[in-house]
């Protein structure tokens, strides 16, 4: 029997990543909004008592940059009296250009000296990852959708008025058990959740373990041998930008799979979607979890990569890790019979020309059921079946 420990983490609201991620989201659907075909690369940078909005944006719309920046730190909750970092009072220095022409020929759907083609191209070169793994509900890794809970779980009480010590700031990590490729257990958990002075540790341990772990995660994979780790430090006061700094792009892994599947490394918060870093791994999580829903693989991992300007993928790969019902051959030509992987395509196929990225932001960008996330659909199934069928008929 093949037995090992797996933990993932992820983060609140507050964090100071986060806060960067949340607002540089922000202002890419407040773009999209009015112009669903500005270019943006918004990059957030956060500390103590200042933001720094910064990048390249392309766009139609106008924009109060310093309003996106106040309504986004109020919304996660920074509002406290005694907050360093406060919605109404953090001084924001905007940094923005227009993208490069010489990227912007290279996506345009247009000749262009040098190019070869005159479709549309991908926003940059670089490799990117879809996974898919049948242990929960959602076809994700348990561990980073245990993490998610409790941070969700967090935030919720937290924003109702259910704890008035909780501030914004929180972590959360949870190391789950496996054997032969299945959650058993749940070994240990982690919450570090920031707090106002005068709450002992003690009433914050029992909360944290009798209001949010017990509540949100399976009671089944809690054992007695599971370890509560709660503010391990013993105080978490100072928070946030205030106590550290906060930058997009930083918790790539928290976004994604927790570390479970692989990731190609680009971020996802502030990019519209013809940078690859962020649509393509958006396609990638379509295409596995389409695979794993139609038991074609228990576990799926996809990559592909491209060229700046060039509008195909230069590769394509399929790895199932030993747990498909088919060969991986087999199922890639399925793949490419269903699906397109020009950027072009890719915007066309999810709808990603829409505001609807603040709902990514948080909580991880895959395992969430709201219908706007076309990338979570398995509608594509019985395609997937048919282009087999019609290939082992052939």
């Amino acid at each position: 029997m093949d037995k090992y420990i797996f933990s993932s983490e992820s983060v609140g609201e507050g964090h100071p990543d986060k806060v960067a991620d949340t607002i540089s989201d922000a202002v890419l659907d407040a773009c999209l909004a009015q112009d669903k075909f500005s270019r943006v690369a918004c990059e957030t940078y956060v500390k103590s008592n200042t933001v720094i909005v910064g990048g390249e944006i392309t766009t139609k719309a106008k924009l109060d940059f310093v309003k996106i920046a106040r309504d986004s730190i109020r919304e996660i909750g920074y509002v406290n009296d005694d907050d360093v970092f406060h919605a109404d009072k953090v001084f924001v220095n905007v940094l923005v250009t227009q993208q490069s022409p010489d990227i912007s020929q290279g996506v345009d759907a247009k000749k262009a000296v040098g190019k070869k083609t005159a479709k549309q191209g991908a926003g940059d070169q670089g490799l990117m990852f879809g996974y898919a793994s049948n242990e929960t509900p959602e076809l994700m890794p348990a561990p980073i959708m245990f993490a998610h809970r409790l941070g969700r779980e967090l935030t919720k009480i937290r924003k109702a008025g259910g704890a008035a010590w909780l501030r914004p700031d929180a972590k959360s990590q949870v190391s789950v058990v496996y054997e032969d490729n299945k959650p058993v257990g749940i070994a240990n958990v982690v919450i570090s959740t920031q707090h106002t002075p005068d709450v002992s540790h003690s009433e914050i341990e029992k909360f944290c373990i009798e209001n949010v772990i017990r509540k949100v995660l399976p009671a089944k994979l809690l054992t007695d041998k599971t370890e509560f780790l709660i503010n391990p430090t013993g105080r978490f006061v100072v928070g946030g930008p205030q106590g550290d700094t906060g930058l997009t792009g930083r918790k790539i892994i928290v976004d994604t799979y927790g570390g479970m599947g692989r990731h190609g490394g680009g971020a996802f918060s502030g990019k519209d979607p013809t940078k690859v870093d962020r649509s393509a791994a958006y396609m990638g999580r379509w295409v596995a979890k389409n695979i794993v829903a139609a038991k074609l693989a228990a576990r799926c991992e996809v990559q592909f990569a491209y060229a700046i300007g060039h509008p195909d993928p230069v590769s394509v790969h399929i790895d199932t890790f030993g747990t498909g019902t088919v060969d991986n051959a087999k199922i890639l030509k399925a793949v490419n019979r269903v699906f397109s992987f020009q950027p072009a395509d890719i915007i066309d196929q999810l709808n990603l020309r829409r505001p609807i990225f603040l709902k990514t932001t948080n909580y991880g960008h895959f395992g969430k059921s709201d219908k706007d996330l076309t990338w979570e659909q398995t509608n594509k199934v019985q395609a997937l079946l048919k282009a087999l069928s019609s290939s082992r008929a052939a």
